[in-house]
């Protein structure tokens, strides 16, 4: 069962074709578009402001989305928020990348085809340019992003993509084995980008 919750008479929306995990939680004036992938322990609380997840997006595991009252947290379509991200009322445009552990604060815009690099800290009001990369603490524009970047970054979010599909139609509690099948087979993804190939 989602841990879904409304709060002062307004209640979540979940499109059918979205995956949410279980253990996510979302509170009031959340709306989560079409193909979006909800990971494990992920936090949307719309207690104040509106938080918004458009199509083929992804928040990864233990990623933090809040806003101030009168304000939108908006994840853009195709905008790939990476494990244990902080996102408080700000704008990830369309096909952006937030990295692991970085924290995006309010009213600031990370900018279409961006990437804002691992454990970055984006001061609130910074507009990030399209197609950046931002890296550091606080963060700072380094410089343009090459197309094989942004390529990578499509395929990651492709990934995402396929995982909500994989999750909505296989995934279930089990108890787990307590021990390893001789057999045991390889998870497989088509869209996997290779290890070696990553990129910032």
């Amino acid at each position: 069962m989602l841990q879904v919750y409304s709060i002062d008479g307004i209640t979540p929306v979940v499109h059918p074709t979205a995956y949410v995990h279980p253990s996510a939680v979302l509170i009031g004036d959340v709306v989560v578009g079409p193909r979006c992938y909800i990971g494990p322990l992920a936090s949307l609380r719309g207690d104040f402001g509106r938080i918004i997840i458009n199509e083929g997006a992804n928040i990864q595991d233990t990623c933090v989305l809040h806003g101030f009252y009168e304000s939108d947290t908006v994840v853009d379509v195709d905008g790939h928020i990476g494990h244990g991200a902080i996102l408080h009322g700000c704008k990830i445009e369309r096909d952006a990348l937030v990295g692991m552990n970085a924290i995006v604060m309010d009213d600031a815009v990370i900018g279409e085809s961006s990437i804002v690099g691992a454990a970055a800290f984006v001061k609130a009001g910074m507009i990030v340019p399209a197609r950046s990369l931002v890296i550091g603490t606080p963060a700072k524009v380094v410089r343009d992003l090459r197309e094989e970047e942004i390529l990578w970054k499509r395929q990651g979010t492709s990934q995402y993509h396929e995982l909500s599909v994989r999750s909505a139609t296989t995934m279930k509690a089990v108890n787990a084995l307590t021990e390893v099948e001789a057999d045991r087979k390889r998870l497989q993804c088509s869209s996997a980008p290779k290890s070696k190939n990553r990129q910032p």
